[in-house]
């Protein structure tokens, strides 16, 4: 599969515990993302943050919380990122989504033994 140089980037910002019909939020995106052919989606998750409602969220031994903040990153090219986009913003009902334009340098999947 080929990125075109000029990609974009979606980052999407929600909560551990949001879910999406029955399966945590962050994980039906990604799912969403592979079915539709899109080239790559990575979820980060987060030490500590807060959003709109301004409560800190953190991963603290003394203050535990199951609603660590969770970043889903998604590129391919501006088509399948338009295309896309509508699906997300439906999935998203709490949490800010991000849209950026990027330059894809590189996208080329490793060896699967390891080695170059």
């Amino acid at each position: 599969m080929k990125i075109p140089e000029n990609g974009q980037l979606i980052r999407i910002f929600v909560g551990e515990s949001d879910h999406w019909r029955g399966k945590p939020l962050y994980e039906a995106i990604i799912l969403e993302a592979r079915a539709r052919g899109i080239a790559g989606a990575t979820m980060l998750r987060g030490l500590m943050g807060y959003g709109a409602a301004s409560r800190i969220h953190t991963a603290k031994i003394l203050r535990l919380s199951e609603d660590l903040p969770i970043v889903v990153e998604i590129v391919d090219g501006e088509d399948k990122i338009a295309a896309f986009l509508p699906v997300v913003q439906e999935m998203v009902q709490d949490g800010l989504i991000t849209l950026e334009n990027v330059r894809v340098l590189q996208y080329q999947p490793g060896s699967s033994k390891g080695v170059p």
